[in-house]
């Protein structure tokens, strides 16, 4: 098995029932002491009892799952080392994080700061997540999880600053904030409260992401609704179970001002987004907008749908002294032109550098003026060769130029994109138009496999 290396949100299957989670950093003036543990979930995302949590003050769970080995110096630094059992996993078990902390100093001060994650029986890399930090004191890196009767494991990436007093608590951990405790000192006994030194006084960094039952209520069962309407589309194609990685792309270019100003793009969005929340476990999409040029826009989480629609659901600019919100992108940069190979390009290379186990569908939205057709085709066709479907979405009668001959395209691998246009998407009910975006996705999957592509 090739290791993979993950950014964060990216998931990958695995295959071994026993693992070892390893982090690793290197040595150097001002390092701080940076410890590995492990906090056992359920489905609800907490703890059951405080012996769910295992690290350097009670180093084995009560089931012999999950077992904290400890630290050890190598010739490239040190490693802080964690086993997890999956076949000793308790029923209850539905998550086990893996994270890491910082004492005397900040997560950032550690240099090649990485989680490994390693099948135990032949000593091989299963993946790897290099992590960024800044001033976090703590650090949720990875995630194992239960996944259709197996595990697969996800890079995370969450930081805290409330150290891992405060990541422990946040997950149901009892925490005593005794002024006087030594964070080592805390007593290993599954039925007593873990004691840490107090958290310090800076707020996390990044709270827990929402999910779809923090939502609006409408808004959740509109949600719950289409993706329904999502399983329906995939039945019809006897292509239930298929699971991918979903990218939404808008074109943010100056004609499309008329369907942003009706909230057409963010009513586009809502609806993707049963999309990615049907063929993705976690219902993460990532999303691009374009113009002259491309920009990522950040993650679109379930739970923070109608926060993402009113911060990254725009064109033009923001004024100056508004300013921009955090993860907000300037809009003045993407411009106001059509250059949709650019964001191909950008797409695709994000593709290669992040795979998945999982194939990857590209919704991409656009009202047409396409005026770079040749190198629209090159890309498409170099793309061919590469796990990813592209389905392209025309806003509006307008000139598509190469996109409405898609069928036609010669020289590529197999058939990795399609193409339809209506008049006013709006009017289109939602199981015509999951019907019309799913119709062929999985007969790409068929000829991807057939051909070595997946």
């Amino acid at each position: 098995m090739t290791p993979a290396s993950l950014s964060p949100g990216a998931n990958l299957r695995i295959d071994s029932t026993h693992v070892r989670a390893q982090l690793s950093w290197s040595t150097g003036p001002a390092v701080p002491d940076i410890d590995a543990s492990a906090l056992l979930l359920t489905d609800t995302g907490q703890v059951r009892t405080d012996a769910d949590f295992v690290f350097y003050n009670q180093p084995r769970h009560p089931s012999g799952a999950v077992t904290h080995l400890g630290r050890e110096q190598t010739s490239e630094g040190i490693t802080d080392t964690l086993t997890m059992n999956l076949a000793l996993m308790e029923e209850g078990v539905h998550r086990v994080l893996v994270c890491a902390s910082a004492d005397g100093g900040t997560l950032g001060h550690a240099p090649g700061l990485t989680l490994e994650l390693l099948d135990v029986a032949t000593e091989t890399e299963i993946a790897r997540f290099e992590m960024t930090a800044g001033i976090e004191t703590a650090f949720v890196g990875g995630e194992l999880y239960r996944h259709r009767g197996g595990w697969k494991f996800r890079a995370v990436g969450q930081g805290y600053a409330s150290g891992l007093a405060g990541l422990a608590a946040d997950f149901g951990i009892t925490v005593h904030n005794d002024p006087t405790a030594d964070p080592v000192a805390a007593q290993p006994v599954p039925t007593q409260p873990v004691t840490f030194a107090p958290p310090p006084a800076i707020p996390a960094v990044a709270p827990p992401r929402n999910t779809e039952e923090t939502l609006p209520e409408e808004m959740r069962k509109r949600l719950t609704l289409r993706k329904e309407q999502v399983a329906t589309s995939l039945r019809k194609q006897q292509a239930e179970g298929i699971t991918a990685r979903v990218i939404l792309v808008l074109d943010a270019s100056g004609s499309m001002k008329r369907l942003y100003s009706r909230g057409i793009v963010a009513e586009v969005v809502e609806r993707t987004a049963a999309v990615a929340a049907h063929l993705e476990d976690d219902g993460v999409m990532q999303a691009w907008t374009f113009a002259s040029n491309p920009a990522r826009l950040p993650d679109l989480h379930p739970g923070e749908l109608p926060q993402w629609l009113r911060l990254h659901v725009r064109l033009g600019r923001i004024e100056p002294e508004q300013g921009l919100r955090p993860g907000q992108v300037d809009m003045t940069a993407v411009g106001f032109g059509n250059e949709e190979h650019k964001v191909i390009a950008e797409i695709r290379s994000y593709i290669r550098n992040h795979p998945t186990a999982t194939p990857t569908l590209v919704l991409f939205f656009s009202d047409g003026g396409i005026y770079f057709n040749n190198e629209i085709k090159r890309e498409l066709k170099d793309a061919s060769t590469e796990p990813a479907f592209w389905q392209f979405v025309g806003l509006g009668n307008a000139d598509y130029g190469i996109l409405r001959r898609l069928d036609t395209m010669r020289g590529r691998h197999i058939d990795n994109a399609g193409f339809f246009a209506v008049d006013d998407i709006g009017k289109v009910p939602d199981q015509e138009l999951y019907d019309r975006l799913l119709s062929e996705f999985p007969k790409w999957i068929t000829a991807a496999r057939l051909n070595n592509v997946l």
